[in-house]
């Protein structure tokens, strides 16, 4: 079980870590410092939510954990893990098309809507920490 004790910590290589799906209550770590932005996590079994200087980063319905976040201007890349399946939603730029894949096999191309929303589920129950990949079509 890799939940974040922290609920939020950069690692040494720079990337993210954050959400505790073990949690009944819900708990948060707002004004988090990473990369010249700050941060703010909640998290609990029901949700994960990063967010980015006020928008949503991440969304994860059920509640997982989430290692190795790495945001560029190309796309996201992170390894997460959860109880159950999970939806997951990114905040990206708005109107564009994405190649997203999971534990190295493609899902799909997908586009985000105008607010930038991009949702799709990942198959998480009983499949240990699973590596997504979201990149610029």
């Amino acid at each position: 079980m890799a939940t974040v004790k922290e609920l939020i910590r950069t690692e040494a290589d720079g990337t993210l870590s954050f959400g505790d799906y073990s949690l009944s209550e819900k708990a948060k770590k707002e004004d988090f410092k990473h990369a010249g932005d700050i941060m703010k996590v909640k998290t609990y079994r029901d949700i994960t939510r990063l967010e980015k200087n006020g928008l949503v980063l991440f969304e994860s319905v059920p509640g997982t954990s989430v290692t190795g976040f790495c945001e560029t201007a190309e796309g996201v890349a992170f390894k997460v893990e959860g109880p159950a399946d999970a939806q997951i939603t990114l905040g990206l730029s708005e109107d564009t098309e994405y190649n997203v894949s999971s534990a190295g096999k493609e899902i799909g191309t997908m586009k985000t809507n105008l607010g930038g929303k991009l949702a799709f589920s990942l198959e998480l129950a009983d499949a240990g920490e699973v590596e997504v990949k979201v990149e610029k079509a």
